[in-house]
């Protein structure tokens, strides 16, 4: 199992596509470490994942929580050898309805979140370790009422390109891992009443006829950190059925 006694953290881990990622990874071995903000959610994915895997309720866009959650880690495993800063939300807000509220939210968890993330792990990473951070398509294509949300994805490739350079030599690779549409309840959610015309609307872009399957990231993020993609660094890969390609 490629990840067997390896140390993992998953943000976002307790529901949907951190979970699925999450379910991946115990299946190959990790020692998981989970976040999430709600304490029953968390406990409900950890008797999912099994004996390997502990939860730590923390907001990712708390710095105190971030620490909280690293000082735990490093006393309880001494190391983080694959991180994956999946912790993010999305809010449809067209332009003229765009609030202070929802534009600091939506940067605050998407990327003041994974910035302090990855830069709280990292100084318990070593050589050999992976950090696979989960972007979006939408970076690249936002649709309507996505503007911010996606402004937050292209923030994070960004970073990506610049870290790969602040960390050059340290033996610890980032990638930007960014699905198209996937099958989750905050998808459902987020598109409320009109999700079944959406999803539709959706799938007939893809060149492979539908949307994405959480259980599907959860392998393309299981490439990326592994060994598997030893020589693979600084990359934005899209998992979309082909969509961006049309």
């Amino acid at each position: 199992m490629q990840f067997q006694d390896k140390v993992v953290l998953v943000t976002g881990g307790s529901s949907g596509l951190g979970l699925a990622i999450a379910q991946e990874l115990a299946g190959q071995g990790a020692h998981l470490v989970i976040t999430g903000r709600r304490q029953e959610q968390l406990d409900e994915a950890v008797s999912t994942l099994g004996n390997h895997a502990t939860a730590v309720v923390a907001d990712v866009s708390s710095a105190g929580d971030l620490n909280a959650l690293i000082n735990q880690i490093e006393s309880r495993h001494g190391r983080i050898d694959v991180l994956v800063a999946n912790a993010g939300m999305g809010e449809l807000a067209p332009l003229g309805s765009i609030t202070e509220a929802h534009f600091d939210r939506v940067f605050n968890t998407n990327v003041k979140g994974v910035a302090f993330t990855v830069q709280g792990a990292l100084p318990l990473m070593g050589n050999g370790g992976s950090i696979v951070i989960i972007g979006s398509t939408a970076s690249i294509n936002p649709g309507p009422g996505l503007g911010v949300y996606g402004a937050t994805k292209a923030a994070l490739r960004a970073l990506v390109r610049s870290w790969v350079l602040d960390i050059k030599g340290s033996g610890v690779r980032i990638n930007l891992l960014s699905p198209g549409p996937v099958n989750t309840e905050s998808l459902h959610n987020m598109l409320a009443e009109h999700a079944e015309e959406v999803i539709r609307s959706l799938s007939e872009k893809s060149t492979l006829g539908r949307i994405g399957e959480a259980q599907e990231i959860g392998k393309a993020v299981a490439f990326l950190a592994s060994d598997a993609s030893s020589y693979i660094n600084g990359v934005e890969l899209f998992a979309d059925g082909g969509a961006s390609q049309v």
